[in-house]
């Protein structure tokens, strides 16, 4: 009884390590196939497609394409929408720092202190000048005092 059970066994185990030969050996073949389909899809070892496959490939990259396109605009609508958000929020967070300008002190700047107020240009102002003609040290002839007006 022994060898039976020994037999039964052994051949359980040569039965399934034929099933597992078997099934690696269609799965070897599903992944060549696949490797195949691959490059064919990639544009490449096309010598071997007859008219009708190459018709077929044809409508499948195109299938593809579409998926992509659709995806992209729906990635880019979704991108849109999100910086039309930020842009708002920055267009009120923009009005409100403006408010806050307003409301601040003005204080004059080093530009304002060179050049007059735009509101002075139009004023008339007088300006008394001085002439001294000669070397320094050996005293001045015709000294004169102008008065000079400013419109």
């Amino acid at each position: 009884m022994e060898h039976s059970i020994e037999d039964t066994s052994t051949t359980t185990l040569d039965q399934d390590t034929e099933q597992r030969k078997r099934e690696a050996t269609v799965l070897a073949k599903k992944i060549e196939a696949l490797e195949a389909s691959k490059q064919k899809l990639l544009g490449e070892e096309l010598e071997s497609c007859s008219s009708s496959e190459l018709h077929e490939l044809e409508g499948k990259i195109e299938q593809s394409l579409r998926s992509i396109r659709a995806r992209k605009y729906h990635l880019l609508k979704e991108q849109i929408a999100k910086l039309k958000v930020t842009e708002s929020s920055l267009v009120k967070e923009n009005a409100l720092l403006r408010e806050k300008c307003k409301l601040l002190p003005q204080i004059p700047s080093a530009a304002s202190k060179e050049f007059p107020p735009r509101s002075t240009l139009g004023q008339r102002t007088e300006v008394e000048t001085e002439l001294r003609i000669g070397c320094p040290g050996r005293g001045t002839h015709g000294m004169s005092s102008h008065l000079y007006t400013n419109q």
